[in-house]
C-alpha cells in the first residue's frame, strides 16, 4: 500500500503536488469501484474510524461515512450535541475516551481553526480534518480539483474564480492552496468586506466585478454566504448581494465562452446561484458530490498505509 508524505491530513498546506497526484490516481480507481454493482472492497477491514462532528454537516459527514463503509472499515459516529461535550468534557478527553476503544483514525469537524492540528499533537491516532472553523477543508478542495481535472484534464494554466464569502470560508483557503500546487491560476471575487486583507500574500488575483471575474475564468466556484460565522453585517442586504454577486442564467449566457460552475454546498438557491444555473449542463455540482466519496476513500486508504 502506498502512503502519503504526511501521517495526518490537516490541511492542503501540509501536502505536496505528488501527494495530490497520488490521491487523484487512487480516487480514479475507487470511482470505478463505486460504480460497480458490488461497491464494497475489504481494503480497511481491520481499521476503526471515528467521525467526530462538533458542527452540523450533511454532505461531508455522509460522504466520509459512505467512503469508510465502502472500504469495509468499522465506523463510530459521534455528534457533539448529544455527547458529554455538552456537559463540559474537553476535546482531548473526548478523543482519548474514543481512542481507548482502539480507534485508528479520527475524522473531525470543529468550529475552531487549528483544532485538528492541536489534536494531532496530543493523541496517538491519524487525524483527518473535515473542516476547522474558517481555516481549512482539505477534502473539499481535493474533490473540487479532482472534478475540474475530470472535466478539463490537466489543471496547469487553468483559471479558477472563487466567488463569495472568502473571508469566512475554509473551502476558499484550501482551494487556493490546492489549485496553486497543481499549477492553476486563482482569482477571488466578492464584496471588499468579504475579501481578507492577507489575500494578496497568497498570490491570487482580486476582482470585485462579477462579470469581469467570470469572463476571465474557465471555472467559477460559487461559495455560500456564511451568515452563521458573521457577527457583524458585511454587506447592506442579501438582496443587494444577489444583485451584485448572484450568478443567474442571464449572466452565464452573456459570457463570451462556456465556463464550468461549481458549488461546495449547501446551496442557497436564489442567493449565490439560481436554480437554472445549479441544474444546468455547465454545473458539476452533483459530480462534486459523487467525486467526494471517491476522493475521501482515496485519502482514508492512503493514510491507512501509515497505520498498517
Amino acid at each position: 500500500m502506498s502512503a502519503l508524505s504526511v501521517k495526518h491530513l490537516l490541511g492542503i498546506k501540509d501536502i505536496n503536488a505528488n501527494d495530490i497526484d497520488m490521491i487523484f490516481k487512487t480516487a480514479d480507481t475507487f470511482k470505478e469501484v463505486i460504480n460497480r454493482p458490488i461497491k464494497k472492497i475489504p481494503s480497511l477491514r481491520d481499521i476503526t474510524i471515528a467521525n467526530l462532528f462538533f458542527e452540523n454537516s450533511t454532505r461531508t459527514k455522509l460522504s466520509f461515512e459512505l467512503a469508510e463503509k465502502r472500504l469495509s472499515a468499522d465506523v463510530i459516529n459521534f455528534a457533539a450535541s448529544s455527547s458529554s461535550v455538552s456537559k463540559g468534557e474537553t476535546l482531548i478527553d473526548t478523543v482519548n475516551n474514543i481512542l481507548a476503544m482502539k480507534v485508528d483514525m479520527v475524522v473531525m469537524r470543529h468550529p475552531y481553526a487549528g483544532a485538528a492540528q492541536f489534536l494531532s499533537k496530543h493523541v496517538n491516532a491519524t487525524i483527518v480534518n473535515a473542516g476547522d472553523g474558517a481555516h481549512e477543508h482539505p477534502t473539499q478542495a481535493l474533490l473540487d480539483a479532482f472534478s475540474i481535472r475530470e472535466k478539463l484534464g490537466d489543471l496547469k494554466g487553468c483559471k479558477v474564480t472563487i466567488v463569495g464569502d472568502i473571508l469566512h470560508s475554509r473551502v476558499a483557503l484550501s482551494n487556493i492552496f490546492c489549485l496553486q500546487k497543481l499549477g492553476a491560476e486563482v482569482m477571488v471575487c466578492g464584496p471588499t468586506t468579504l475579501i481578507p486583507k492577507y489575500i494578496n500574500e497568497l498570490g491570487v488575483k482580486v476582482e470585485t466585478n462579477l462579470k469581469k471575474a467570470l469572463e476571465w475564468c474557465d471555472v467559477a466556484n460559487m461559495l455560500r454566504i456564511q451568515l452563521e460565522r458573521q457577527d457583524i453585517k458585511f454587506f447592506p442586504s442579501l438582496r443587494e448581494y444577489v444583485m451584485l454577486y448572484g450568478l443567474n442564467k442571464e449572466i452565464l449566457n452573456s459570457l463570451s465562452k462556456e465556463i464550468i460552475v461549481m458549488h461546495p454546498g449547501p446551496i442557497n438557491r436564489g442567493i449565490e446561484i439560481t436554480s437554472d444555473v445549479a441544474d444546468s449542463k455547465q454545473s458539476v455540482i452533483l459530480q462534486q458530490v459523487e467525486n467526494g466519496v471517491a476522493v475521501r476513500m482515496a485519502v482514508l486508504y492512503l493514510l491507512a498505509g501509515a497505520i498498517k
